[in-house]
């Protein structure tokens, strides 16, 4: 493509467009061949018509591709769709979801710097944090998810930023994120949110108040389980930080994965509604049987947030958690009884998916860390898939038979 291409109306006029719109179509900037697919550019660099075009190019003074770690047409047409559909100003790719945080906060904090993280956030968050990051001099400290006096109690003269997940992995645990926005705003803080579990299609942090959202990329905007990646969305200002980042540190998301990820945001609500309508059918039927201690998920009006979720996202999401008497035992012997649904920890795909956290997600942490969490020795973790809810209910009942 020369910088002299003008595709006039073979681009999309999405000025006003909604979010399923924006989910088909945004972002795609059409080259002289007039492709209606999105590009996938495989390539790693790019060439200039001059020395003096790739110098104005390297250093910043003119627009173009420079160097495909930190720059790719197809990598860009995905951050434009996720920036665009999660209302930010800016995103930014990175090469899996964890790559996601480790970037925020390497970009955005720096030695001597305090964070305040969820205890109810994915295992190798808590990994990160404390193999990690203070290994490099920050400070981390750990706030219960919901308790808004806490999170305010917890900050110091040096906290930089506020890290959580909502809802929460695997117990289905919500923020207010208002009220939360509200303190860091008060405090000096940045306020980033793991939107992996809602997405933008039943969820917008930023719209209520938070800095920054991350995803892994991998779960529901795929949906299929196919490739890893990330994503950071938020302020130019902030994600100005993140590509210097992955500029120089290079952990940057594959055009391949790229182009993958944008097919999967062409059916992302349409996914979430399908598998938000089949984790309420068996949310509900799981609380009905007699070998199930708990049920974890927002969609029950027994969930102490069940209000707070609907007033913040269009839809209760796709992961159901329940806690069976028995404890590890009984777990294992459920899982092991099904037959149809895959025993993995990935979530977000159009299989269903079934884990027991204490050994895998969270299986890492110490037995206090997670005890803080909640993550109990009879839980077990379903991430729901887009099958027949019959077809899912048989399967569980398989493990059920098997606790008598």
């Amino acid at each position: 493509m020369t910088q002299d291409w003008d595709a006039g109306r073979l681009d999309s006029d999405l000025d006003g467009a909604g979010f399923d719109t924006l989910a088909v179509r945004a972002g795609q900037r059409r080259s002289p061949e007039a492709e209606h697919g999105e590009a996938l550019f495989l390539t790693s660099s790019y060439v200039f018509r001059s020395a003096a075009e790739a110098a104005a190019c390297f250093s910043g003074e003119s627009g173009g591709n420079v160097y495909s770690r930190y720059m790719n047409p197809t990598v860009r047409n995905f951050e434009e769709r996720i920036a665009l559909m999660e209302q930010a100003e800016q995103a930014v790719a990175t090469a899996s979801g964890m790559a996601a945080i480790l970037a925020t906060v390497m970009s955005l904090c720096s030695a001597g710097d305090h964070i305040l993280v969820s205890r109810s956030v994915f295992g190798s968050t808590v990994t990160l944090c404390e193999k990690y990051l203070k290994r490099f001099g920050i400070e981390v400290d750990y706030v219960p998810l919901s308790d808004i006096a806490a999170w305010q109690a917890a900050c110091k003269p040096n906290t930089r930023m506020m890290f959580l997940e909502s809802p929460s992995n695997p117990l289905a645990e919500l923020a207010d994120i208002r009220a939360l926005s509200a303190v860091a705003r008060e405090q000096g803080v940045l306020l980033v949110v793991d939107n992996c579990f809602c997405t933008p299609a039943l969820q917008k942090p930023l719209t209520l108040g938070a800095d920054i959202v991350v995803h892994s990329a991998t779960k529901y905007i795929d949906g299929q389980g196919r490739c890893l990646g990330g994503v950071v969305a938020g302020r130019k200002e902030h994600m100005q930080e993140l590509v210097g980042f992955l500029r120089t540190a290079g952990p940057t998301l594959s055009p391949f994965n790229a182009w993958v990820f944008l097919k999967g945001l062409e059916t992302l609500r349409l996914r979430m509604r399908a598998h938000c309508e089949a984790a309420q059918a068996l949310a509900e039927w799981l609380v009905q049987q007699p070998q199930v201690e708990h049920v974890y998920y927002a969609g029950l009006p027994s969930h102490p947030q069940h209000e707070l979720a609907k007033a913040q996202q269009s839809a209760f999401g796709a992961v159901v958690s329940f806690e069976l008497k028995g404890g590890r035992d009984a777990a294992w012997r459920f899982i092991d009884a099904t037959r149809l649904l895959s025993i993995t920890a990935n979530l977000g795909d159009s299989k269903s998916t079934i884990t027991h956290p204490a050994t895998t997600t969270h299986g890492r942490l110490t037995p206090e860390a997670r005890a803080a969490a909640g993550i109990r020795d009879g839980l077990i973790r379903l991430a729901i898939g887009l099958e027949e809810v019959a077809d899912l209910k048989a399967d569980l009942q398989r493990g059920l038979d098997a606790q008598r």
